[in-house]
């Protein structure tokens, strides 16, 4: 196709176009001048603000105007030409593509003031069940979590010289490339001689699939075992998260009570007799969120039903580690002998949130589906870091780590429950839990978390997400509240911004 030649409309393009002021560039950058020009004019075509059949300005002109040498220019322009974005013609000069589709104009001023697209320009499905998590912190302000560790104690040197002892090795190339869906083979082997040893599980590697955490643990079991109308019992008070990835799935929840002694195992049995129960969702060593222990009367009762009704148990145990009266209870995995419980778990919490390796154990098929499925959704985990945990556990390391952070947490538990009985005892009930890593802090009933959460910003302190923790809404006025994670100082300091919070409502109470 022949360009047809208007000298009257490239007049007005040329005069008419900014480029002056809509074209930016940095010598600074590592990106070569003629590149960033070549894509800017890539970006004004795109948006129709040069159009086909636009006449650009010559090379001298243009480069006088940007105020670069006439070589950048011809480089940008000789670039543009092979990509198809441009032509030139003898004694005519150079023009947009004629044979580029023309695209409706964009206001490059808009354009340049907001540069982030805010919305998509095809339809697509969008989730209700799903939260935001907020991950933005400000410096100054103490932020209430529900348990997690402390990462100024993480073993960093520990982790790094068995980081670079693994990638020193002649042999690391193997481990660079596509690996198994399942986890490295030496870390399924370490955790089955340590799982073996210290839950009382009687495992072999073929019932360890290694994950990104417990909650792909959680994910991968869902995505086997419920889909729509399915139902999964949970107690009344429960992990949110939990709650959310069943809703994900379309399931059916159906809540039991909790008290003292963990789930109300009665209650899942009268469930059983009337529905089809296709999982239970169990943090039997310390209930999420109430921190209470499921009693052994309640295991073996809850075991029996799983194998009358034929429901899997679905078993979190995110802080096995963390014992301050007692030793660690064994888990229900430990006297599961037909299969129907699945175990899950990670370092996460134990060594620190960054570190992303956790373990899903079932039976053999049921972790063989679980690894096909993972293989589609997140090829292979991290081969050199599980490499260096499996080392690590092995080392002992792990097990001294685990020791030292325990005596902390001890005394910052002791501190942080005396404090909150001497400075807040008229404002909340709590028992002192004897495992973990948090609270669960009752408030008193003339009060709302949502009142405090509003007022406790007036004073550096954020409350978080206190809904979750009532999702079946029983108005009973609690949320969890992690300690772990904060020094003596920081414990004494959100102490005091919560107790000034209370004092502020109690005081406009009176007016």
């Amino acid at each position: 196709m022949d360009y047809q030649f208007n000298p009257e409309h490239i007049f007005k393009v040329v005069q008419m176009f900014p480029y002056k002021t809509t074209i930016k560039l940095n010598k600074s950058l590592k990106e070569p001048v003629y590149l960033q020009l070549a894509n800017q004019l890539i970006l004004l075509i795109r948006e129709g603000n040069l159009t086909p059949g636009t006449k650009l300005l010559g090379s001298r002109i243009l480069a006088d105007l940007l105020g670069i040498h006439r070589k950048t220019v011809v480089a940008c322009y000789e670039e543009l030409t092979l990509q198809g974005w441009i032509e030139s013609f003898p004694k005519k000069g150079t023009f947009v593509n004629t044979k580029l589709p023309n695209t409706q104009r964009i206001d490059f001023k808009t354009t340049e003031s907001s540069p982030l697209k805010q919305k998509t320009g095809f339809p697509f499905y969008k989730n209700k069940v799903l939260l935001e998590k907020k991950t933005e912190k400000k410096e100054g302000v103490i932020y209430i979590n529900d348990g997690t560790s402390d990462t100024r104690l993480t073993p960093t040197n520990e982790i790094a010289r068995t980081y670079r002892r693994i990638v020193s090795r002649k042999s690391i190339h193997k481990y660079l490339d596509y690996g198994s869906p399942y986890g490295n083979i030496k870390l399924r082997e370490t955790l089955v001689e340590y799982l073996n040893d210290t839950r009382g599980l009687n495992i072999s590697k073929e019932n360890v699939l290694i994950t990104r955490g417990s909650q792909m643990g959680m994910w991968l079991s869902t995505q086997l075992l419920l889909t729509q109308d399915d139902i999964v019992v949970v107690g009344e008070t429960n992990y949110s998260s939990a709650d959310i990835t069943f809703l994900h799935q379309n399931a059916e929840i159906k809540r039991v009570s909790v008290d003292e002694n963990g789930l109300v195992t009665n209650e899942i049995e009268k469930l059983c007799r009337k529905d089809l129960i296709k999982a239970v969702y169990v943090t039997s060593h310390h209930h999420h969120p109430t921190t209470v222990t499921l009693s052994a009367e309640r295991r073996i009762h809850l075991l029996q039903l799983a194998q009358k009704y034929n429901f899997a148990i679905i078993e979190d145990d995110y802080d096995y580690d963390f014992n301050y009266d007692h030793a660690p209870i064994l888990p229900l995995a430990s006297h599961d002998t037909y299969g129907n419980v699945i175990y899950i778990g990670s370092v996460c919490k134990t060594v620190a949130p960054v570190f992303r390796i956790g373990y899903l154990i079932a039976s053999k098929d049921f972790i063989n589906e679980a690894a096909k499925l993972r293989g589609y959704v997140d090829r292979q985990g991290d081969a050199l870091l599980e490499l260096a945990f499996a080392d690590f556990i092995k080392s002992g390391d792990l097990d001294r780590h685990i020791r030292k952070v325990l005596k902390v947490y001890l005394q910052r538990r002791d501190l942080f429950c005396k404090l909150l009985q001497t400075e807040l005892g008229d404002f909340f009930q709590f028992k002192i839990p004897k495992g973990g890593m948090a609270i669960w802090l009752q408030l008193h009933q003339k009060y709302s978390w949502e009142e405090v959460a509003i007022e406790a910003k007036k004073h550096q302190l954020e409350i978080g997400e206190w809904q979750r923790y009532d999702l079946a809404n029983k108005k009973h006025n609690a949320i969890r509240v992690g300690f772990a994670s904060y020094n003596k100082e920081e414990i004494v300091l959100l102490i005091d911004k919560l107790k000034n919070t209370l004092i502020s409502l109690k005081n406009k109470e009176r007016l």
